[in-house]
């Protein structure tokens, strides 16, 4: 970790010194070893915020301590308003680019290049807006282009990764200059984000929480970093440490929709205490209980019936009561007590958890459906590969095949305690990965 000097913030930003790349560094440099410092940056950006009259050079101060912050709107004008300096139209383009505004964002710096700021800095910053635009060819022929002591700099190998990472699936290769990144310096956030990127995708999840640990500690704030660090915390039932990155995002952007979403479903799941060997026990019930009846030597017409009846899983049979078989057509005492002794071998009866059954849960309807398709619906809910949480409340509605899933409504699902908005859109983009959907979509 960097040494950062012991100077206040206010000495920095309040005082008539000077004030560059080298000030803005010990500003994050400091805040990254203490966020407990933040609220500091903010008081002070608040101060400059509250003079009437302003110099240029204060402007500068100002509209980078916006940046800082997150106020980018706020940013572009201070700074629009300040010296015309190289640093003023340096942190105008990353406020734009912050706001994907990419045209200004370019053509800031390529301002700031021409009023003198590193050259090299400058059209680093521009590959990166590039990359971030699609424009992958161009981003990868500027840095093409440039060479000498740049080729080693910790920012040029990590958007090299990065834009090699967008352009082909070579992973070893993005790794390599990442890790290259990350020796240069260790604290270097897109780098560490990448490498934990990698490790998150490749199932290696206390590699990444390292990563992604470190990548978080940056400031400004890496946001990517936090919503995937929080993720992880809560697939391992970490929720307090998931909602503190949630408010290490809220911190510097209080309207981020993904971080609020995601802090109310941590927050909701702090409340709840599991007790673990009832849900071992579930969990072991609900595996039985999704085995389809298609696996069992049945007669043709018990299966005609069970189907045409939407039931495809012994966790049907568990919710269905003998009346409601026998009152089905051409279902006879033959038949049930067949299936009688199908459950019983599996330490099930007809109807036991009928009580669970709502009334408004309709059959499948799998006329329209491709045959890969209804065989999806047999499956177990595990397939679907749902996160902790998902899961969790999957065994809590007792639901056990994905056609059972499907029977559900979005509003169904959402009455579910700590089944919140988030846990909702991963059910339903996992459903649509299988051509699937919920019940009234």
């Amino acid at each position: 970790m960097t040494q950062v000097p012991e100077v206040e913030l206010k000495d920095i930003l309040l005082s008539n010194s000077s004030f560059g790349p080298n000030e803005i560094a010990v500003i994050s440099n400091r805040i990254c070893n203490d966020f407990s410092q933040f609220p500091s940056l903010k008081e002070v950006t608040q101060e400059l915020e509250s003079q009437t009259e302003r110099s240029p050079a204060t402007s500068v101060r100002l509209g980078v301590c916006q940046y800082l912050t997150g106020d980018f709107e706020s940013a572009i004008t201070t700074l629009g308003n300040a010296d015309g300096g190289a640093l003023a139209y340096f942190y105008q383009g990353k406020s734009y680019f912050a706001l994907e505004k990419f045209d200004e964002s370019i053509a800031a710096y390529e301002s700031a290049q021409k009023a003198g700021y590193n050259a090299d800095q400058c059209q680093i910053a521009i590959a990166e807006v590039k990359r971030k635009s699609k424009d992958l060819s161009a981003a990868m022929a500027i840095l093409d282009n440039m060479f000498g002591p740049v080729e080693q700099t910790a920012e040029y190998l990590y958007q090299r990764g990065a834009t090699i990472a967008a352009m082909s699936d070579n992973p070893d290769e993005v790794c390599k200059l990442y890790e290259r990144a990350v020796e240069l310096e260790d604290t270097h956030p897109g780098a560490l984000f990448g490498l934990a990127l990698e490790n998150d995708r490749r199932g290696n999840d206390e590699k990444a929480m390292e990563l992604y640990q470190r990548a978080a500690a940056a400031f400004p704030a890496n946001v990517g970093a936090l919503l995937n660090l929080g993720l992880l915390y809560e697939d391992h039932d970490q929720y307090e440490r998931a909602a503190r990155c949630y408010d290490r995002i809220l911190e510097s952007f209080p309207a981020h929709e993904r971080a609020v979403l995601y802090r109310t479903d941590a927050i909701a799941s702090m409340d709840e205490h599991y007790d673990h060997r009832q849900e071992k026990i579930l969990q072991q019930i609900a595996s039985v209980m999704s085995i389809p009846i298609a696996q069992f030597e049945l007669s043709v017409r018990s299966r005609n019936c069970l189907q045409k009846m939407g039931i495809f899983s012994l966790g049907d049979l568990c919710k269905v009561s003998e009346m409601e078989l026998l009152n089905s057509k051409n279902f006879g005492e033959t038949s049930l007590i067949e299936i009688r002794e199908m459950m019983s071998n599996k330490g099930l009866m007809i109807g036991q958890f009928a009580h669970q059954k709502e009334a408004d849960d309709e059959p499948v309807d799998t006329s329209n459906m491709t045959p890969e398709e209804q065989v999806m619906l047999d499956r177990p809910i595990s397939d679907l590969n749902l996160s902790v949480r998902a899961r969790k409340c999957m065994t809590r509605l007792g639901l056990t095949t994905i056609g059972e899933l499907i029977r559900k409504s979005m509003d169904d699902l959402l009455e579910c305690k700590n089944f919140g908005v988030t846990s909702l859109t991963e059910v339903r983009e996992k459903l649509t990965q299988n051509g699937l959907k919920l019940r009234g979509e």
